[in-house]
Order: C-alpha cells, then sequence, then structure tokens
C-alpha cells in the first residue's frame, strides 16, 4: 500500500507540473488574443481530477484493497503508456497545450503527433489512467465512479471543444 501511495503522489505532482505548462501556456494563448470556451466546467474538472487521485488512495488504505499482480503489473503498464501518450500530446501541441478551451484566432488546428491519428489523444490519456491507475492496487470504486463522472463531463467539454474548433474553421475560411 505504501508504494501505491508513493505511486499516486508521484501521479500528483506530475499533474502539478501539467498545472505550470498549462497556467504558462494559457496566459501566452490569451496574450494573442485566445478565447476561452467552456470556462464554468473547469472547476468540476479539476475537482474531478483531484477527487480521483484521493479517492484511488483512501479506497486501498480504507477497504484494504489487496495487490493482485496478474491485475496490478498490466493496470501499472497501461497507466505509464497513458503518461507517454499525455505527454506527447503535450510537447506536441507546444504552447498551444493547456487544459482549458482555448482558440486563438488565425491559428491552424495542429495536426502533428498522437494529432495526426486521433481528435482527442489526451482524453484517450486520460481514460486509460482513470481505470488503470486504481485498478493497480485493485481500488474498483474509484476505476468505476472516476469513469462515469470523467464520461459526463468529457461529453460537456468535447462539446466546447467542437464549438471551438468550429469557431477556428471559420475564421480560416474568411482569411
Amino acid at each position: 500500500m505504501v508504494a501505491y501511495t508513493l505511486l499516486i503522489l508521484a501521479t500528483a505532482v506530475e499533474r502539478l507540473a501539467e498545472m505550470i505548462v498549462a497556467r504558462r501556456n494559457a496566459a501566452w494563448s490569451r496574450m494573442q488574443g485566445g478565447r476561452e470556451f467552456g470556462a464554468g466546467h473547469y472547476p468540476w474538472m479539476v475537482a474531478l481530477h483531484t477527487g480521483f487521485l484521493v479517492a484511488c488512495v483512501a479506497e486501498v488504505w480504507l477497504l484494504q484493497r489487496a495487490f493482485l499482480p496478474w491485475l496490478g503489473f498490466p493496470m501499472l503498464a497501461v497507466a505509464i503508456a497513458a503518461q507517454v501518450l499525455r505527454w506527447w500530446c503535450i510537447v506536441s501541441l507546444g504552447r498551444m497545450w493547456n487544459t482549458r478551451v482555448i482558440v486563438i484566432p488565425g491559428h491552424q488546428r495542429l495536426r502533428r503527433g498522437p494529432y495526426r491519428f486521433l481528435n482527442h489523444p489526451n482524453y484517450v490519456a486520460v481514460v486509460a489512467e482513470g481505470v488503470a491507475l486504481p485498478l493497480i492496487h485493485s481500488a474498483y470504486l474509484s476505476a468505476v465512479t472516476f469513469s462515469i463522472l470523467n464520461a459526463a463531463l468529457l461529453r460537456v467539454r468535447i462539446g466546447y471543444e467542437v464549438e471551438a474548433l468550429a469557431l477556428l474553421r471559420h475564421d480560416d475560411s474568411l482569411g
């Protein structure tokens, strides 16, 4: 349980690093005239992702969840792959990546890295991690609860992204 708790703490530190990058990139985007879409859902997203990490640790400790090697090790591999994909997204988008939905007028949608293959590769990483990270130590309730809540949140968020991208396409057709 201690090793799992340290893994979750390491994940939390990684999230803080993401937030630093995201804030810097969001500020840059705004300085370029970027317009944010769906800002109202953002606090819910932060709360869900923070609560997810807390829930993983709490479930393991409070409900004495066992580490099952046949499940834990493959889920660890999935969680690591999700991190690799997430950072591939961050690096591929560069300054354009952040945790908010911001469109900069006159910029084209980027199609490098994993975005050549998928419209929302970062969400693939989030969904995979949402299942894998808790199941590393048999935290089934956290995996199911996060997955359901995250699906609802992604439905809202992707709607804002579609709206933002439609504006971007409209701006492209004007120029």
